[in-house]
């Protein structure tokens, strides 16, 4: 009988919510108006002759690193945030490594790590979902092969300070350190090009958020360019789409659409952190495109109750330490405008908004 790895029985199952998803999806993070005209634009103009040839993705690596003011031999694209984990995990990590992750965050870093027979180690956050930087710092051994960090994280949204992350590259120069900068739009806080100084640091981008582009998976990986080379082995050459990489130029040009969205983002998020004090609703400061918050027995209620407005947010019970808690993604004015008219209206009707009108 056939037998997978003994590491991929072990494994978690990630389960993103599936089904009829109509309405206003503020449940994954993305975009909710989408991508550039110029995108779409590009998109209509392929022809069946583009479509039928292998993808060339090194000529737009160099446009990337033009843009991004690095060298084109410190990055790689990839099929979106995802790969470029799977990659860092490939090329660096065995059955006797160790990989420190801090929880709750990201559920593929520890699924990919896991799939390699390394030892994934949750290292829970302190009080408030706040960076554990002392307790990762103590965790650093000669086994330590993998540190990643989503920086802002998710689901918290909350921010590590730059040169904590540093302290913790320094300190573990046999390890890969990634950073996810997955919501950097939103925050404008990078380590781009720090793996100058150290060369275990990697900082991963997607163009699935701010961009509108999750739809046609691809991101970016970065880091020194020795290291660069070795992950480009583990790469298939031909892992992002043709599609991705004709377009990826007109999402890049179009700069001011991209501005303008994360600016109704940070708006938006600013509003809404303001209304869950105004309701006295628990919430944490968030840094990313959505924030976090706890309704705790009444989450179920919640959820459904804007649903049955139409309106989609993520239930982050599962997560260490969000038991109660639901997450909502910010957009664009008009789609935020209908969250808070929406969000009211719930309060009101799950009876967490009467302590407010007494």
């Amino acid at each position: 009988m056939l037998k997978a790895r003994e590491a991929v029985y072990r494994l978690k199952t990630y389960h993103p919510p599936l089904g009829n998803r109509d309405g206003l999806r503020l449940d994954f993070n993305e975009n909710t108006v989408g991508c550039s005209p110029r995108v779409l634009a590009k998109i209509r103009s392929l022809d069946g002759e583009q479509l039928a040839r292998y993808p060339e993705r090194e000529p737009l690596e160099a446009c990337v690193a033009s843009y991004l003011k690095v060298d084109a031999n410190e990055l790689l694209l990839t099929n979106g945030t995802d790969e470029a984990i799977h990659l860092i995990c490939e090329t660096y990590l065995e059955p006797q490594a160790e990989v420190l992750i801090v929880v709750p965050t990201f559920a593929m870093y520890e699924i990919y790590a896991a799939a390699t027979g390394a030892t994934v180690i949750p290292i829970p956050t302190k009080e408030n979902f706040e960076f554990a930087t002392e307790e990762v710092m103590r965790r650093i051994n000669s086994r330590t092969r993998l540190i990643a960090v989503a920086n802002p994280n998710n689901p918290t949204g909350t921010l590590v300070p730059q040169k904590e992350l540093l302290e913790i590259v320094k300190a573990a120069p046999q390890a890969a350190v990634l950073i996810d900068e997955a919501y950097f739009e939103f925050c404008q806080q990078t380590l781009i090009p720090r793996w100058r100084e150290f060369s275990n640091l990697f900082v991963s981008r997607t163009f699935s958020k701010a961009y509108g582009l999750a739809g046609l998976r691809i991101g970016v990986l970065m880091g020194d360019a020795e290291q660069m080379s070795l992950v480009r082995r583990v790469s298939s050459p031909y892992s992002v789409n043709e599609v991705a990489l004709a377009c990826l130029p007109e999402a890049l040009g179009d700069g001011d659409y991209v501005t303008q969205y994360a600016a109704e983002v940070r708006r938006g998020r600013d509003q809404l952190e303001q209304q869950l004090r105004t309701f006295d609703i628990r919430h944490w400061p968030s840094q990313a495109n959505f924030v976090l918050m706890h309704f705790g027995s009444r989450n179920t209620a919640f959820i459904a109750a804007m649903r049955d407005r139409r309106i989609l947010v993520r239930d982050r019970s599962s997560d260490y330490g969000c038991k109660g808690c639901v997450r909502i993604t910010l957009g664009s004015a008009a789609h935020n405008e209908q969250l808070f008219a929406a969000l009211r209206e719930v309060l009101d009707q799950i009876g967490l908004a009467e302590k407010v009108s007494r």
